[in-house]
């Protein structure tokens, strides 16, 4: 979920543009940014910054995939259901090949927090506005009485006056695991909200039928774009919404990853599970990358035509189907075997069951993608229990962004199971000064 703000001109600008400033040094650069985690794993939002002299930062993402290779990133770390009694922090991590601290986390920080419900864990899907400047919160974004039922993500495009929320659940219905009778019942949701930019209030509601539990979302970065995708995570599909001539807001099927049917899991057959969506589109509008977090797989799109996304990359990084793993796969529509288990040079043991891709961040340039592997702590101590005792990873994956292709870089490992206080859950990737998910 993200937030809000208003501040002085330059960090509104900032924010419509994307936030793409990357500058100062890599000390200065460690101290930027405003995370907003609770203990328990919801989304994380860095506010663009102004560093000393350096500027506002990029004038179009065209502009930012030229500039330096990022240095360092941050990412929460979560001790919620580890049992490990700490408190939940912000850890940096040295992505500088040129550096003698090179994939090892070189800092911690406390963070803050927020909610994706009421204080009673009720579905409120709203916003909460902050001080541009302080950072205190001003009270919410939307109108009194006006909030979604429910909410998780959003996108907004000013230049045509409108925003776009998502919805997830309820963090009572979430909170204690997976039910699949809370989707029969129509406790996790199914529906984008479209909202009036200038007015603040919600103007139509999208259902979309093939569309459960849609999470991230993202227009294009051209700023002009008035179209964007959607990951929809239990029905493992892709959605792309748009403006259509009446005026109004449409949504379509694009992408749908098939479920597989199994032996040895809670279900008969199992869906991929979208649970992050890079949307993160490259910045040219190219590429869109998205996890399969319970196949384990990560997928690269070609997106050139967006009504018909072409795949072009696709990497096994461990998942609940791994070779040699409790659950066996008794009929597939993609895959001719089981995928095998990921090897990892750092790794002592393979990087299989029960470790899977989850929150991923693109590099500007489009070159390099890190990704680790929680999702929210009581949902990864039901599908991936051994990831609560022995802690999560953060690994970093090459890009082909000629033709295509997705290849594991052996030498990049961060192993969030050796932390000091105990193995913890690292979650989203953000960078300094703005990121490709901006």
């Amino acid at each position: 979920m993200g937030l809000l703000q208003e501040g002085t001109r330059e960090s509104r600008l900032a924010a419509l543009a994307g936030g793409w400033g990357v500058c100062c040094s890599k000390q200065e650069r460690r101290l930027q940014g405003l995370l907003l985690e609770p203990s328990g794993n919801t989304p994380v939002v860095f506010a663009a910054t102004k560093c000393g002299d350096c500027g506002p930062g990029y004038p179009t993402p065209q502009e930012a995939m030229k500039g330096p290779r990022e240095e360092i990133v941050y990412l929460p770390c979560i001790y919620r259901n580890t049992g490990t009694e700490a408190p939940d922090y912000l850890a940096t991590v040295d992505v500088d090949p040129k550096s003698p601290q090179y994939s090892q986390v070189i800092e911690a920080k406390d963070i803050h927090e927020n909610t994706l419900g009421d204080p009673k864990g009720n579905g409120k899907g709203g916003f909460v506005l902050l001080d541009g400047e302080t950072f205190e919160v001003k009270g919410t974004w939307e109108r009194p009485g006006g909030s979604a039922p429910m909410g998780y993500d959003f996108w907004y495009q000013p230049r045509h006056n409108v925003m776009i929320s998502t919805e997830w659940a309820a963090p009572n219905v979430l909170r204690d695991g997976f039910n699949p009778a809370d989707v029969e019942a129509g406790l996790y949701g199914k529906h984008l909200h479209v909202w009036d930019w200038q007015r603040h209030e919600i103007v139509q509601t999208l259902l979309m039928p093939d569309g459960h539990i849609p999470l991230e979302i993202r227009f294009l970065h051209d700023p002009a774009a008035s179209q964007g995708f959607v990951g929809c995570a239990l029905s493992s599909t892709i959605q792309r919404f748009y403006k259509n001539e009446g005026g109004t807001w449409s949504v379509e099927k694009v992408i749908e990853v098939p479920p597989k049917k199994v032996k040895g899991w809670m279900l008969p057959e199992m869906p991929g599970l979208i649970t992050d969506i890079l949307l993160s589109l490259s910045l040219d509008d190219r590429f869109l990358y998205f996890n399969n977090w319970l196949h384990g797989d990560m997928r690269q799109y070609d997106i050139s035509d967006p009504k018909r996304p072409r795949l072009v990359g696709q990497i096994f990084l461990g998942g609940s189907i791994v070779k040699g793993g409790p659950v066996q796969v008794l009929e597939d529509q993609e895959l001719k075997s089981q995928p095998e288990p990921l090897v990892v040079k750092r790794l002592s043991t393979p990087l299989g069951f029960p470790w899977c891709p989850q929150m991923i961040q693109l590099s500007l340039d489009g070159k390099r993608i890190y990704v680790t592997t929680s999702l929210y702590s009581d949902w990864d101590k039901q599908f991936y229990p051994d990831l609560i005792r022995e802690g999560s990873v953060m690994l970093q994956i090459d890009v082909d962004t000629v033709k295509g292709g997705l290849k594991l870089n052996p030498n990049f490992l961060v192993d969030f199971g050796k932390e000091p206080l105990g193995p913890a859950l690292a979650h989203e990737i953000r960078y300094p000064g703005g990121d490709c998910t901006f």
